[in-house]
């Protein structure tokens, strides 16, 4: 099996896991709190993670080319975007509901790309993106609220989701062109070096905001900290994940991939958070996982 494939299935589980953890976190701290505490908690476990990946190969740090910063820069605000979407997104809807409109980012990934790093997929692959992101659709409709499906799209929760998609194939694109600006033959080097940049310019970003916005925020940041550490820890590693993927294979079909998370993601929601599994979003379940394998295959 395929390093970035490997990747791509641990930073789903990881990401799902981190997911159900800082939807707990949102009962006591506001939207950008509750964002803070991935980045904040997240950046000593990423540099730890660098740490003993250079201490385990014996290489040097490398360096890195002009444009570096800006690309992670540009990634670190799309993700700060994307998750603070996600979290919105929660509170109209529920767990696995807003996740699963945010995993629109396979095929929202797949056109950016396709546009700004030239990345072509097969027409298999293509057709297993939109067959993952239908089985998305279906996991995410509420056939009980009596609304058609246009209105439950321009919905607040979906629209939040949806937007959240797209900041995260944003935060792909800018993930993979910073990962090329460093200067090394070893991918996950370049992928790990690419993280804790990212990591310390959304501690920056984010926690500067807190502290002149919402300093009522700090102290309930710090108290939780048994919680919140727990999502720092979860969103470093799985990141991680997702980086050396993104280093290692094309956007879109490691975001076509990614979308097992919505499977995780349930998992997570009814046995975590303790929220309903239907029969509906088992249909989906099986529809996502089709999607995979057939992204796969056209890959392959």
């Amino acid at each position: 099996m395929s390093l970035w494939l490997i990747a791509t299935l641990f930073g789903g589980l990881f990401q799902a896991w981190r997911t159900a953890v800082q939807q707990k976190v949102r009962a006591t701290l506001s939207v950008n709190a509750a964002g803070l505490v991935r980045y904040l908690y997240g950046f000593p476990v990423g540099c730890l993670l660098l740490a003993a990946y250079h201490y385990g190969s014996g290489s040097a740090l490398p360096n890195v080319l002009p444009g570096f910063w800006l690309n992670a820069a540009l990634a670190g605000f799309a993700q700060i975007l994307g998750t603070n979407l996600l979290i919105m997104a929660f509170g109209y809807r529920n767990f696995v509901a807003g996740t699963a409109y945010a995993k629109t980012e396979a095929i929202q990934g797949a056109f950016l790309a396709m546009i700004l790093l030239g990345e072509m997929l097969s027409p298999l692959t293509w057709f297993g993106i939109a067959l993952g992101v239908g089985g998305v659709i279906l996991l995410s409709i509420d056939s009980g609220s009596g609304r058609s499906l246009l209105r439950q799209i321009i919905q607040p929760a979906a629209l939040c989701g949806l937007g959240a998609g797209f900041m995260f194939a944003l935060t792909a694109i800018f993930v993979k062109r910073a990962s090329f600006m460093v200067v090394a033959n070893d991918q996950v080097a370049a992928a790990l070096i690419t993280l804790v940049a990212v990591l310390l310019l959304q501690t920056l970003m984010q926690g500067s905001y807190v502290a002149l916005r919402e300093r009522d925020q700090i102290k309930p940041i710090v108290t939780s900290w048994r919680v919140s550490s727990q999502v720092g820890i979860l969103a470093a590693v799985g990141s991680a994940f997702w980086f050396t993927a993104f280093s290692l294979a094309p956007v879109a079909l490691v975001r076509a991939v990614g979308q097992v998370e919505v499977i995780f993601t349930l998992f997570f929601g009814h046995f975590y958070l303790g929220e309903q599994l239907r029969r509906r979003e088992v249909l989906g379940l099986v529809i996502v996982g089709a999607g995979v394998v057939i992204a796969l295959a056209g890959h392959g």
